[in-house]
């Protein structure tokens, strides 16, 4: 696999992303269950960000401690990479949120864009962009290259089920841009869904299906 590709192996990120799967899981278990792989998975992200010592005064003394010093900003792409954002907040409540709003053509499967707010200037930022389902590859490409244009300073892809078409253009059209994801599943269908896939994520998580 690509260095640039990391599938996270977790037993409960399996468990979970078999309950998603599930056609007759309800929407209040399907949040619950999308928080805790994003949850996961950002905590695998997330690893190996910068920190620095710092003291911390304890009720019985002096420990060593440390602080993150990397300066993140949240890119969550409208509306099913909310699902994403707001479990990341839990782990990063001063983390900058910018957004980006993609609408798929039900026709040419071609995302278009509809609203952007991104912080002026993301060149000393390290940048999470955040989309559940990785199909084509339109949506996330296009977020990229949005983000890339206030000179982000490094970019990773947070993504939970994918197919070998979105991840090929990805590797194509941004091949410096590290992709964490948990399935890599068989194919797009002719609708341009992932298969086995779990259905429409947005309409599923926000119960608008």
């Amino acid at each position: 696999m690509n260095n640039k590709i990391h599938k996270i192996e977790h037993s409960l990120v399996k468990h979970s992303l078999s309950v998603l799967r599930d056609k007759t899981t309800k929407t209040e278990m399907f949040r619950r269950h999308t928080a805790t792989v994003s949850q996961i998975i950002l905590a695998d992200v997330l690893k190996n960000i910068a920190t620095k010592e710092i003291s911390v005064e304890t009720q019985l003394g002096v420990a060593k401690g440390h602080k993150v010093q990397e300066k993140i900003v949240i890119v969550p792409v409208l509306r099913a990479g909310l699902s994403m954002l707001f479990p990341a907040r839990d782990f990063l409540p001063w983390a900058a949120v910018g957004f980006i709003g993609l609408e798929r053509d039900e026709n040419t499967a071609i995302a278009r864009e509809y609203y952007q707010n991104l912080p002026k200037d993301l060149g000393n930022k390290y940048t999470l962009i955040l989309d559940p389902m990785l199909a084509t590859g339109g949506s996330l490409v296009d977020t990229i290259t949005a983000v890339k244009s206030k000179q982000a300073k490094s970019i990773s892809a947070v993504c939970i089920v994918g197919a070998p078409e979105g991840i090929k253009r990805l590797q194509t059209e941004h091949p410096d841009v590290n992709l964490y994801i948990t399935a890599i599943d068989s194919h797009l269908d002719e609708n341009k869904f992932i298969v086995p896939g779990l259905g429409d994520f947005g309409d599923r998580y926000f119960g608008t299906e």
